[in-house]
């Protein structure tokens, strides 16, 4: 009898417009939300919930044992930043950061993500991007230099 692999990863995925400059506005929101949850689909991680502010993208999905996380996202911010260029002008100049968070989530948590993501807009009217990442580093206890967090 063969051995099996038994994988259950759920990822919260944090990264931010290149600069954090803010460039995510409807109509494009919605759309670009829905764009990464398909290329989420397409690459065997089932997005839960995609949802964001002005210069970030929140993520949760179940990620796949088949595919690294470097690989999806660099594929989530290839495609996306491309679609992004076609969605008119002052989208030209759209590009994502080079880093990314991701945190990994407990199934008893999930709901609890779900909802935070959901309400982006009305939890940056309190909160910074920059204090939101800072605290999500100290929760999941990740040593990081600010010299190089931004990039």
């Amino acid at each position: 009898m063969a051995g099996q692999s038994l994988v259950k990863n759920y990822l919260h995925i944090v990264f931010t417009t290149k600069n954090r400059v803010p460039m995510i506005f409807p109509p494009v929101e919605e759309k670009l939300y829905s764009y990464i949850a398909s290329i989420c689909k397409n690459q065997d991680c089932p997005p839960l919930k995609v949802g964001g502010y002005i210069n970030h993208v929140h993520i949760l999905c179940l990620m796949s044992k088949k595919i690294t996380i470097m690989k999806l996202l660099e594929e989530i911010k290839k495609s996306s930043s491309k679609w992004m260029k076609t969605q008119g002008r002052g989208y030209e100049n759209f590009y994502w950061q080079d880093g990314y968070g991701a945190f990994s989530v407990y199934p008893a948590d999930l709901e609890v993500v779900k909802r935070y993501i959901a309400n982006q807009h009305q939890h940056h009217g309190k909160q910074t991007f920059e204090e939101e990442y800072r605290a999500f580093l100290e929760k999941q206890m990740i040593e990081y230099d600010e010299r190089y967090i931004w990039g």
